[in-house]
């Protein structure tokens, strides 16, 4: 299975609408352990991402990942804008000038913007933060790939994995950002950046599997 140029652009679209959905719960899920913007900002990002898209959905994949890395540096606030950023603007120099993407594709895409995100914020798994949920989906997406399997099987192992790894940030205590001024109140809340991340995986894997 091939992912495509269109299904890029309709998982970007997709990402934006989940994002609006869920921005009350992301904000939520902050507060309790940070500014209590986190939900606002990721939905004020993907909406200047949709806002770029027009100009770019014609271009290779690359140059649409790397357009949303920017929307998102610019337009984010806290720590959410230069992590997602970075995640998009790797994943799209990783796979740049390509109008269509193989699993092993996915699989250098996905390695490239992880690899992005830990050395931009320099944490690690069991910090409490997004990489808590994109690492053990990045592994579990290589893994499925390297046995053979198809990419919606591969994407659904992948965001299995997320969720677990989101959800096991809730008993942690937090290690980076602001919610490590916390302490041990930071303990018994799930990260909204790991919650964010499992999000926007779950929209790739349903963009994929969705009728064209």
């Amino acid at each position: 299975m091939i992912v495509t140029k269109d299904q890029i652009v309709r998982w970007l679209r997709r990402v934006a609408d989940v994002l609006e959905e869920n921005k009350e719960y992301l904000t939520k899920l902050d507060a309790a352990i940070g500014d209590a913007d986190h939900g606002i900002n990721m939905d004020r990002g993907f909406k200047r991402v949709l806002g770029q898209l027009p100009k770019v959905e014609d271009k290779d994949i690359g140059s649409i990942l790397k357009t949303t890395g920017m929307a998102l540096i610019s337009s984010v606030g806290g720590a959410g804008g230069p992590l997602y950023g970075t995640l998009f603007m790797r994943a799209g120099m990783a796979v740049d000038g390509k109008q269509e993407l193989t699993p092993e594709d996915l699989v250098t895409l996905l390695r490239a913007a992880v690899d992005g995100v830990i050395q931009r914020g320099k944490a690690e798994v069991g910090d409490k933060t997004m990489v808590d949920a994109l690492v053990p989906a990045l592994q579990a997406f290589q893994k499925a790939v390297e046995a053979g399997e198809s990419v919606d099987i591969a994407l659904e192992r992948a965001v299995a994995a997320a969720e677990e790894g989101m959800k096991a940030t809730i008993p942690m205590l937090a290690k980076k950002g602001r919610a490590s001024y916390l302490g041990e109140r930071s303990i018994g809340h799930q990260d909204p950046g790991a919650t964010s991340s499992y999000l926007i995986l779950k929209a790739l894997l349903d963009t994929v599997r969705e009728a064209p």
